[in-house]
């Protein structure tokens, strides 16, 4: 057990995956800065200097902050905006990468038709 258990650690997809959250919590720390330190100061100026996490109503003996669930609302679409951006900056990095490869190919099977005609 022991055994398959190093086997299935050691494998590629594993530590590709170790990698990935890594990076991921790194990133969710990036943009959480972003939207706490410079977005939302710069909405609240764009309102005034309203904070949403301020925004609550009592309700009998309950306190409704419906505020704070605005603010994780508008950081849930900041966030999911940056990594969608992110990721299309990713996407056109790679397609650009791909035609460079495909001209490399066709070129060299042009040479080889070429010499084959020869």
């Amino acid at each position: 057990m022991w055994q398959d258990f190093k086997e299935f650690a050691s494998q590629g997809n594993v530590l590709d995956l170790a990698v990935a959250v890594i990076i991921g919590a790194t990133f969710s720390n990036i943009v959480s800065s972003l939207v706490d330190d410079i977005m939302m100061p710069l909405v609240g100026l764009l309102l005034g200097g309203i904070s949403f996490e301020g925004l609550k109503f009592s309700l009998g003996d309950a306190t409704i902050k419906y505020g704070v669930f605005i603010q994780n609302v508008v950081d849930f679409v900041i966030i999911a905006f940056s990594i969608f951006l992110f990721i299309r900056l990713l996407n056109k990095f790679r397609k650009a990468q791909d035609e460079v490869e495909i001209n490399e190919q066709t070129e060299l099977l042009t040479e080889i038709r070429d010499l084959l005609k020869k």
